[in-house]
């Protein structure tokens, strides 16, 4: 592991927090809620209950708990409430984690770069129709 100075290490994270909107939940490995913090509430994750089954708070980790000792990363996950989240799931000695990191600028990005793929597309077949008739 690179090892890097306390400073940039600070600004990274601090960085990660605020642009990233980063919030965790700790679930314990008969799949209830531990623990939780961060920015919750911007992925629409409220009124969380403790020893509680985490599936059926937070919808979109149905299924997915717990881990089988091996990370897993979902890359621009929808929530129910619309938000786009990269969720990051790892297992540790206290449980497994879920880490949340807003990716809306990302899908933003990559929808604009889909259409403009899509608009290429129909314009090279507008032009195939128009010179070969």
């Amino acid at each position: 592991m690179p090892n890097f100075p306390n400073s940039i290490i600070n600004y990274t994270m601090n960085l990660m927090v605020e642009t990233r909107s980063l919030a965790y939940l700790l679930v314990n490995k008969d799949g209830c809620l531990s623990a939780w913090g961060g920015k919750l509430a911007a992925y629409g994750v409220q009124n969380l209950q403790k020893d509680e089954n985490v599936g059926q708070q937070v919808f979109f980790l149905e299924g997915l708990l717990p881990l089988d000792d091996f990370p897993l990363f979902l890359p621009r996950i929808k929530t129910e409430y619309g938000i786009c989240a990269d969720v990051h799931l790892f297992p540790s000695e206290e449980g497994d984690w879920v880490l949340l990191l807003d990716a809306t600028l990302e899908e933003m990005q990559l929808s604009l770069i889909q259409q403009q793929t899509n608009n290429s597309i129909l314009i090279q077949e507008k032009l195939a129709r128009i010179l070969n008739p």
